[in-house]
């Protein structure tokens, strides 16, 4: 394992020292014991392999291991050949274990979910195959502004606008304060020759057109740091909707009874709207192991806040009633 040119002549390259320190920074935050080992999705594009060495790097001054997957979605004619070389770039840099995994992927949620999903599952089923105590990603404040306004464009709520979390179920994302300019360059300096992926611009997908057609409009009408302001954005409304699911966490322990899931209608219909949602959203889970549609639980909430003697709501995996005074969750029959 070799520094790079610069770093022998006492010279770091500005990008390479900023993802660095996101990632020493990230590690901070979220520790991993001494020894662990932990996995980088490689794409082989500029923001998987600028990651990929800062890992690297920061993970052998901490006395972590540093390993890389590589899905290969077999969705281009030489993504075998893609795969192969990212992996090779990975291993010339030092990271050990370095995994091409093949995946097969399926139509359901358009094509975009549908490889996010296969992805997804092949980075866990790797982590868990060898034991290592998170996987991280390149996605970078870009990628996060593009998710807020797909979510934005979407009208799907806080759910939607909080963007990515930094570290969420095993899965890290070190560089969402790193723009998508800083990797690239950042690769650069460190001797790759990052992979474009045609299909980043392949304007059949709408984050694409997002990235090409949309943010650039907006940063041209609206002035620079449109990027910044949406990452901004999704940090600020991840840590209400954090503060508002613990809450709503709290006083669902308090109210909800079991067998079957209920709770009074008294104890709810006063809370704010963001409150009694969750609390409905929560009854639901429970009940059923189901996530409700925001046009079901508006249903159920008018069971509270507008109460005239309406039937049952129906929704998937049973019904909603509200009788003597309590709002009762009901699986439906198996008949």
């Amino acid at each position: 394992m070799t520094d790079t040119q610069d770093e022998r002549r006492g010279k770091l390259s500005p990008a390479v020292a900023e993802i660095r320190s996101a990632v020493a920074d990230f590690f901070d935050r979220h520790p991993v014991s001494d020894g662990a080992l932990v996995l980088v999705a490689v794409s082989g594009g500029a923001d998987s392999l600028a990651l990929a060495l800062a890992v690297r790097f920061v993970a052998g001054k901490r006395g972590l291991r540093a390993g890389a997957v590589v899905v290969d979605h077999g969705l281009q004619s030489d993504s075998a050949t893609v795969a192969d070389r990212a992996a090779y770039a990975a291993r010339a840099r030092g990271l050990d274990p370095v995994e091409v995994v093949e995946v097969v992927v399926g139509t359901e949620g358009g094509p975009e979910a549908a490889a996010r999903a296969a992805r997804y599952a092949a980075l866990r089923g790797e982590a868990e195959r060898f034991g290592a105590s998170m996987i991280l990603t390149g996605h970078t404040r870009n990628d996060q502004a593009e998710t807020v306004l797909l979510g934005l464009a979407r009208g799907s709520g806080p759910g939607s606008l909080r963007g990515m979390s930094e570290f969420e179920d095993g899965i890290g994302r070190p560089l969402l304060d790193v723009t998508r300019e800083t990797t690239r360059v950042a690769a650069l300096a460190e001797g790759l020759d990052p992979w474009d992926d045609p299909h980043n611009t392949d304007e059949r997908f709408t984050r694409v057109r997002v990235r090409h057609n949309v943010l650039p409009a907006l940063e041209s009408e609206l002035g620079p740091g449109v990027v910044d302001a949406l990452a901004r954005t999704a940090n600020l409304v991840r840590d209400d909707d954090d503060a508002l699911d613990l809450l709503a966490a709290g006083m669902a322990h308090q109210v909800l009874g079991d067998d079957p899931v209920s709770f009074t209608a008294s104890d709810v219909t006063s809370r704010p709207r963001a409150l009694r949602t969750r609390i409905i959203r929560i009854a639901a889970e429970r009940a059923w192991g189901t996530t409700l549609t925001l046009v079901q639980t508006h249903a159920i909430d008018a069971l509270l806040i507008d109460w005239h003697g309406q039937g049952a709501v129906d929704v998937t995996g049973g019904s909603v009633v509200r009788h003597d005074g309590r709002v009762v969750f009901t699986p439906a029959s198996e008949d």
